[in-house]
């Protein structure tokens, strides 16, 4: 289940995890105009469905994914996809890459 994050409700965030061979992965869909995110559903589309069901904007939405013990992100989704915006899975624009990073750290970060 997905689960809405912004700096209020982290005390009672519940994610799922999704083991990748040795990895662990946490799904998420980031809003980076409101800097909130959705996590924890088995794909990224779980995620921004939540997101966009709560108001944002799909050109505000991006897909990644959190490893909780290393701290990486993976910046690979279906949900990137976009023919005017982003032709790739992985965000492409490292200006919204590093917004994406510096959400998924500031909410998700030390957890």
């Amino acid at each position: 289940m997905c689960q809405a994050v912004s700096v209020s409700t982290l005390p009672i965030l519940v994610l799922a995890v999704h083991k990748f061979g040795e990895g662990i992965d946490i799904k998420t869909a980031v809003d980076i105009r409101h800097q909130i995110l959705a996590g924890g559903g088995e794909m990224h589309s779980n995620c921004e469905t939540v997101l966009l069901d709560n108001r944002t904007q799909q050109q505000d939405v991006w897909g990644a994914s959190w490893n909780p013990i290393s701290q990486e992100i993976f910046y690979e989704s279906m949900v990137n996809l976009r023919p005017r915006q982003n032709r790739a899975m992985e965000i492409l624009d490292p200006a919204i890459r590093e917004q994406v990073k510096q959400i998924i750290h500031k909410l998700l970060g030390g957890l």
